[in-house]
């Protein structure tokens, strides 16, 4: 049974953990869709438990010479519960960005450039457009990040306010609009998943980038094989030497072919003079 030929994929380097073709770019991609899936339901959570307001008269003077009444307001709650759901969504959305590009810019200084050698212009398009899709997906993931993350911040602010004697009247309340939390949720949910999709650009960008170093790897493999120069005649010692060899093989072959003759005529003269 014949062994396998060696192709240029078996000598090439395998990918190794920081790679971004290897197992944990990809374990830490699915992490981060994940964690970005959670800080939407933890968002959708302290939407549907924020403060509320409850607005109360205290002295109703319309009745009397048409003055306006004095107006109190009383939280719904303490606040606590959107508080730690909205802080856990803000720091696991701060850590799962900073984990992905983290790797993302460690396997990239630790990937060595191909040498790219662009034989016709065509070859190039693809690798120019994927690089501004990389630029597109890299300031659209950083824009929606910073939106999530300001208004869980916002709301942070918000409902950490009346912790203690939430129950109590007051005369002025601070909450957080509808919709705040949940906008929150959504641009978390765009953030991973525009850092998956950088990702994958990346990954693109790099594939295409190694094939072209393989095809100019054969292209000069096989230039080198026909620009070869022919091969060049033997040296002269080696010559030299051979025609010795040849030489004293003839000499060899006439001593032995004269020392033949040579005791062939002597039997035959011996043959002669014996007598009968």
């Amino acid at each position: 049974m014949t062994p396998p030929a060696i192709t240029h994929e078996d000598l090439a380097p395998k990918p190794r953990g920081v790679s971004l073709a290897s197992k944990t770019g990809v374990i830490l991609t699915i992490a981060c869709i994940l964690c970005g899936l959670l800080c939407f339901v933890l968002s959708l959570f302290a939407e549907a438990t924020r403060s509320e307001v409850t607005w109360l008269v205290l002295n109703d003077h319309n009745s009397k010479g048409g003055h306006k009444g004095e107006y109190e307001c009383i939280y719904s709650g303490s606040g606590e519960v959107p508080l730690i759901c909205a802080s856990a969504g803000f720091v696991t959305l701060g850590i799962t960005m900073l984990v992905q590009h983290s790797f993302m810019l460690i396997a990239l200084s630790k990937t060595t450039p191909p040498m790219f050698v662009s034989w016709d212009p065509e070859s190039s398009r693809p690798i120019d457009s994927l690089s501004w899709q990389a630029a597109f997906f890299f300031f659209s993931t950083w824009l929606c990040f910073a939106v999530g993350e300001i208004m869980l911040l916002i709301g942070l602010s918000v409902e950490s306010g009346h912790l203690k004697d939430w129950s109590r009247p007051r005369p002025s309340c601070l909450i957080i609009r509808e919709g705040v939390f949940t906008s929150a949720g959504v641009f978390s949910l765009l953030t991973v998943f525009l850092a998956a999709g950088l990702y994958a650009t990346l990954l693109r960008v790099q594939w295409l980038c190694q094939q072209q170093e393989n095809v100019r790897r054969e292209v000069l493999d096989v230039s080198t094989l026909y620009a070869s120069p022919p091969r060049s005649p033997r040296p002269p010692h080696l010559t030299a030497h051979s025609r010795l060899s040849d030489a004293a093989g003839q000499n060899l072959t006439l001593h032995w072919s004269s020392l033949h003759q040579y005791l062939s005529g002597s039997a035959l003269s011996y043959k002669q003079d014996s007598p009968v």
